[in-house]
C-alpha cells in the first residue's frame, strides 16, 4: 500500500521502476533530468538540468510536493559550472567533495539536500511494499548445501567490501569468487563471470548474491533484480540468485520468478 501523507514527487532514472512508481500513484509529480533516458511517456515528464536544481525545488514546492523518492539508473552528471543557478553555485564545495567520496558519498548528499529544502525522502519499497520479498525461496529448486555454502562465502567478500563502497553483487563457484559488481553493473559483472574458462571455476555452477553494502541508504540505492538479470544468470552458468529479503527490489516478479523456473535456478531471499 502506498504511504499517502503529502503529494509524491517521482525523481526518475532509466530503467522500469519510475513507471511502477508513477502508476502506484498517479497523482505523483515526475521529474527527470535532461538526458536521461526513460520508459514513462514523455507527456507525464517535467525535465530540468542538473545545473538548475533551484528551478527544480520551486518546482516541486508549487506542485505540492511534500514527498520524494528516487527510482531508477542513474549514471554521474556532467555539471556545467557556467549554466549553474545559485543553488547549485552554493553546493559545488560539497559536491566535489561527495564526489571523492564515491557513490555512497554522492547520495548521502542528494538525500541532505532534499531534506534541507522541506522534502521527505521515502524509498521506494515505501511507496510499493511489493516489490521487496519476505524471506524463502521464491522460484526454482532447493538450494544444495553447497549453493548455501557459496552464498555464505559471497556475503562475506561484500561485508568486507563495504568499506571501501564497492558492489552490491558478487559471484562464487566452489568457494572462488569469480566477480564483483563494480560501476558497470550486475549486467557486466555476469558477463564476465560467463567468459571465464571452466579450469579456474572449481567444481560447481555457482551463484549470484545481491544485498546492499553495509550502512548502506535504502532510501536512493536499494540494489534491483529484474528478468534480464536472471537470463545473465543463467547464460552465465549459475545455478542460483539470492537475495536479501526485503533489501533488493525485484522488478516484474512474475516474470523473474517464471524465469528463474524456466532456467532452473533458484532464487532465495534470505533474512539479514
Amino acid at each position: 500500500m502506498a504511504l499517502t501523507e503529502g503529494r509524491l514527487g517521482i525523481v526518475a532514472g532509466s530503467g522500469t521502476l519510475p513507471a511502477l512508481l508513477a502508476e502506484a500513484e498517479p497523482d505523483a509529480m515526475v521529474v527527470a533530468f535532461e538526458g536521461t533516458e526513460l520508459t514513462l511517456p514523455e507527456a507525464r515528464v517535467e525535465r530540468h538540468r542538473v545545473e538548475k536544481l533551484g528551478s527544480l525545488f520551486k518546482s516541486l514546492k508549487a506542485a505540492g510536493v511534500s514527498r520524494v523518492v528516487m527510482g531508477g539508473g542513474w549514471a554521474r552528471p556532467n555539471i556545467n559550472p557556467l549554466k549553474a543557478d545559485a543553488l547549485m553555485l552554493r553546493l559545488a564545495p560539497r559536491v566535489m567533495q561527495a564526489v571523492k567520496g564515491g557513490d555512497d558519498g554522492i547520495l548521502r548528499l542528494v538525500i541532505s539536500v532534499f531534506e534541507e529544502q522541506g522534502f521527505s525522502v521515502v524509498g521506494a519499497h515505501e511507496v510499493l511494499p511489493a516489490l521487496t520479498a519476505a524471506p524463502g525461496l521464491l522460484a526454482g529448486p532447493k538450494p544444495r548445501a553447497e549453493a548455501m555454502s557459496d552464498i555464505a562465502r559471497a556475503r562475506t567478500i561484500l561485508d568486507a567490501l563495504a568499506p571501501v563502497d564497492v558492489g552490491q553483487g558478487c559471484v562464487v563457484a566452489d568457494g572462488l569468487c569469480l566477480g564483483i559488481e563494480t560501476l558497470q553493473g550486475t549486467d557486466a559483472l555476469l558477463r564476465f563471470v560467463g567468459d571465464t574458462p571452466a579450469r579456474l571455476r572449481g567444481q560447481r555452477k555457482g551463484v549470484l548474491v545481491k544485498r546492499p553494502k553495509q550502512g548502506q541508504d535504502l532510501r536512493v540505492d536499494m540494489p534491483a533484480l529484474g528478468p534480464r538479470t536472471v537470463e545473465a544468470a543463467a547464460s552465465a552458468g549459475l545455478e542460483g540468485i539470492a537475495i536479501a529479503a526485503g533489501q533488493v527490489l525485484i522488478l516484474d516478479r512474475a516474470e523473474v520468478e517464471a524465469a528463474c523456473t524456466r532456467h532452473k535456478l533458484f532464487l532465495l531471499a534470505e533474512q539479514g
